[in-house]
């Protein structure tokens, strides 16, 4: 396996997921908490965030052959969607939305528990993370691939149960500013991830060198 790939991987996983951008909603998600509780909340919703994810990396490709949905199309409209979410994070309405969404979770029940909703679903494993993972299984045929393509999710999820244990301190450390720093940069690279990705169905169908 090329070693490109899996730094790929892990470049496109880690922007999609975005642990950076995903501390402040967190912390916003557990204030006053303890250390314990917040840990026990972090290590929940990157596990179910992540069952998730492994779900449709076996299985993505298989359900979207049952409906008709060729890999260069799915390619290109996961592309697309990427490219979406590289313009809200570039422009800062991915912040917005998921304190909305944050804010929509604490109006349901303000005493339930976030780690599945919002923070596993759909911050975690939502639609952009869902497409990415079932891309990169695609890229290469084999069970070993997918394996991979979970051992790099399974990378990025570990760093972010780190960032949210480390939240108060990373929080007061990078400030407001520096994670829109952070969080713009990461969107210029999946702006240019995600044209690749169009660039490579439109290939596949003949219609790019």
């Amino acid at each position: 396996m090329d070693s490109a790939f899996l730094v790929t991987s892990f470049a496109t996983l880690f922007v999609i997921i975005d642990p950076v951008g995903l501390l402040p909603v967190f912390i916003a998600l557990t204030p006053g908490m303890s250390s314990a509780r917040r840990r026990g909340i972090a290590i929940r919703a990157c596990f179910v965030g992540f069952c998730i994810l492994s779900l449709f990396a076996f299985f993505g490709e298989a359900v979207l052959g049952f409906i008709g949905i060729s890999m260069p199309a799915f390619r290109i409209a996961g592309g697309a969607l990427l490219f979406l979410t590289a313009l809200d994070m570039l422009f800062d309405r991915r912040a917005q939305r998921r304190e909305d969404q944050a804010q929509d979770a604490d109006e349901y029940d303000p005493s339930s528990d976030p780690s599945v909703f919002p923070m596993a679903i759909p911050l975690i494993a939502g639609p952009g993370s869902i497409a990415t993972v079932i891309l990169l299984s695609s890229q290469n045929p084999g069970i070993q691939s997918t394996f991979l393509v979970l051992g790099v999710a399974f990378a990025v999820i570990v760093a972010a149960v780190l960032l949210f244990m480390a939240g108060s301190l990373l929080e007061r450390a990078l400030g407001k500013v520096g994670i829109n720093v952070v969080t713009r940069l990461l969107g210029m690279l999946l702006a240019a991830l995600s044209i690749q990705f169009i660039l490579d169905g439109l290939k596949a169908f003949g219609f790019a060198s």
